[in-house]
C-alpha cells in the first residue's frame, strides 16, 4: 500500500503529505481561460443560466408528497413561461440544465427553450447526489441523462452541471469519457479555466459557479419544521448587481444560477429583469449561452 492510498481509520491529521496532494489535485484549476477580449469589443461576458429541477428534488428525497411535487410543477406551469418571454423581449440567451426526468415530464418545454435557441445542458438523471453513488451507478446515469436530453432537445448537449454542485471523485472522468466540452459545477476562479487532471491539463473547461450567485441560497423556504432565513428580493439584486459590476470593471465573466421555481414567483421576476436593463446600460456585454462562453474560452484564451 502507497501512500496515496487512503487508509479507512486515520483521520485527516494523520494522513501522508502524497495522500492530501492526491486529495486536492483532482479537478483542480490549470490555466486561466479568461481570453484577452470577449466579442465585438464587449467589456464584460454574461452567461444566465437556469436550473430546471421542477420536481426532481422531492422525487429525489423519495419523497411522495403531492404538496412538495407541485413546487416543483410550478417551475414548468408559471416559472419558465415568464422567463422566456423576458429572455425573448431582452434578446438575451440562456442556458438550461435539466435532469433528465425533469425533461421526460416536460418535453415540450425542453424543446421550445431549444427551439428560441437557449442551450440545453446536462444535470443529472434525478438530481442524485454523485458522491453518494458508486462509480458505475454515477457513469450510467450520466450518460443516460446525456442521451435523454440530446434526443428531446434535438442536439446533444456539450457541458454539465451536477446536481447540487455535487461533483463527486469520479466525475471528471465521465465528463472525459462523455467528451463533454465544458463542466460549471467547480469554483476555483470567478472567471474561465481549464480543468487539471491529477496534474494534466484535460481540455475541458471549467466556467464556475458560485453559491452567491444562486438564488436558491437567498429564497429559501419552510420545509418540515425548519424555517430558513428569508433574504428579501432587493437585498439579493443588491448581491447580483454588486458581483456583475465586479466582473464588468475586471472585464471578465459573470455567471448567474437561477432556478425556474425560485426566480419564477411574481415578487423575484422583477429582480433579474432590473439586473438585465442594469447591465444593459452599463454596456459593451455580451449575452451569451454557457456553450458560446466556453467555445470562445478554449479558442482565445
Amino acid at each position: 500500500m502507497n501512500d496515496a492510498t487512503p487508509h479507512p481509520t486515520e483521520q485527516p491529521w494523520q494522513w501522508s503529505e502524497a495522500r492530501w496532494r492526491s486529495i486536492v489535485g483532482r479537478a483542480r484549476a490549470g490555466r486561466s481561460l479568461k481570453p484577452k477580449a470577449w466579442p465585438d469589443g464587449a467589456r464584460c461576458a454574461v452567461a444566465i443560466s437556469f436550473d430546471a429541477d421542477h420536481e426532481t428534488i422531492p422525487l429525489r428525497d423519495g419523497d411522495e408528497s403531492p404538496m412538495r411535487i407541485s413546487q416543483g410543477q410550478y417551475g414548468n406551469r408559471q416559472a419558465t413561461p415568464r422567463i422566456r418571454q423576458l429572455l425573448e423581449r431582452e434578446s438575451v440567451p440562456a442556458s438550461f440544465f435539466y435532469p433528465a426526468v425533469s425533461a421526460l415530464l416536460h418535453p415540450e418545454e425542453v424543446r421550445a427553450l431549444a427551439d428560441d435557441g437557449h442551450e440545453i445542458g446536462i444535470h443529472s438523471w434525478i438530481h442524485e447526489a454523485n458522491t453518494t453513488l458508486p462509480r458505475e451507478a454515477e457513469r450510467d446515469l450520466t450518460f443516460r441523462a446525456a442521451e435523454t436530453l440530446g434526443r428531446i432537445a434535438r442536439c446533444d448537449p456539450v457541458g454539465m452541471r451536477t446536481a447540487s454542485w455535487d461533483f463527486s471523485v469520479n466525475t471528471l472522468d465521465i465528463v472525459r469519457q462523455l467528451g463533454l466540452l465544458y463542466d460549471s459545477s467547480l469554483m476555483a476562479d470567478d472567471d474561465p479555466y481549464e480543468i487539471m487532471d491529477a496534474g494534466e491539463p484535460t481540455g475541458i473547461v471549467e466556467l464556475p459557479p458560485e453559491w452567491i450567485r444562486d438564488d436558491a441560497v437567498y429564497y429559501n423556504f419552510v420545509r418540515f419544521s425548519s424555517l430558513r432565513p428569508y433574504t428579501p428580493p432587493s437585498a439579493v439584486e443588491e448581491i447580483f448587481t454588486a458581483e456583475f459590476d465586479g466582473a464588468w470593471d475586471e472585464g471578465g465573466l459573470f455567471l448567474l444560477t437561477m432556478h425556474p421555481h425560485i426566480t419564477g414567483h411574481r415578487s423575484r421576476m422583477p429582480v433579474l429583469a432590473r439586473l438585465i436593463k442594469h447591465m444593459k446600460a452599463r454596456g459593451k456585454c455580451w449575452f451569451a449561452t454557457h456553450e458560446q462562453v466556453a467555445r470562445w474560452c478554449k479558442d482565445n484564451a
